[in-house]
């Protein structure tokens, strides 16, 4: 059988590329730079935001695409350019917000790339996220509002994605199955707490594979690596490589 040369490579960032105190490797960096040097096309694939993605990751040379909220948007990264964008409407980010209301969640709604929550909550980040190398950087980039939905109702446009961290997991696993039974949200958790609500049919892979057909590149040409945790399903049709060890590829 003739072994297919990879073209393309998405790289997801928290429980993959990072390591648990959100640091990027030296050695993860060099080969991601001997691979863009070697012409593969390689892009961060992840759920965050581009300006949330770490400046060294962000500087490399020749890291041209980025693949952001979770395949929400595709951009061109030199020039801001927006080259393909499925977002979620206004009308189901209300819907699952009022979802997220009935358990003990601090929510989140991302516009364009910015993150916002309400203040309360926002003072409470220690209670829901576990991870206390999550904490400057949400306080860093998340901008306070009073009320989610009044942010919703002042804003135009649709949104990126809705999230949910949890301070108990069962009331986790009880609001990804409320939030399945809609059937209108595709859902992933990044983190072992959270909740990320795309608009269906939103996902890294499909995200990948349209970047793809952009650039002349066959769909058994792209590899995602990823955390099997991140996705409840991987048939994305592409082929995943689950690395054993955290930062290293």
């Amino acid at each position: 059988m003739e072994k297919k040369e990879i073209k393309i490579v998405g790289l997801d960032l928290d429980g993959t590329l990072l390591t648990d105190k959100k640091e990027l490797l030296p050695y993860t960096k060099n080969v991601i730079g001997e691979a863009l040097q070697n012409g593969t096309v390689v892009l961060v694939a992840t759920g965050r935001p581009w300006t949330g993605v770490p400046e060294e990751l962000r500087e490399l040379t020749g890291m041209d695409y980025a693949l952001t909220a979770n395949g929400a948007r595709i951009i061109e990264t030199r020039t801001g350019k927006v080259l393909e964008e499925h977002l979620l409407s206004k009308e189901a980010a209300k819907k699952a917000i009022a979802i997220g209301r009935k358990y003990d969640t601090l929510l989140e709604v991302y516009f364009d790339g910015q993150g916002y929550a309400q203040k309360d909550e926002i003072a409470q980040v220690r209670k829901y996220h576990k991870n206390p190398n999550m904490w400057d950087y949400f306080l860093r980039t998340r901008i306070a509002v009073d009320r989610l939905e009044d942010l919703l109702d002042e804003k135009e446009g649709n949104l990126d994605k809705v999230q949910m961290l949890f301070a108990d997991m069962e009331e986790r696993e009880e609001a990804w199955k409320e939030l399945e039974r809609e059937g209108v949200f595709e859902l992933v958790g990044s983190l072992q707490y959270n909740i990320e609500i795309n608009a269906v049919g939103v996902n890294k892979g499909t995200g990948l594979v349209n970047l793809g057909k952009m650039l002349g590149i066959r769909r058994e040409e792209i590899m995602a690596i990823m955390i099997s945790q991140c996705s409840r399903k991987l048939d994305l049709g592409l082929p995943w490589r689950m690395p054993k060890k955290r930062s290293k590829l």
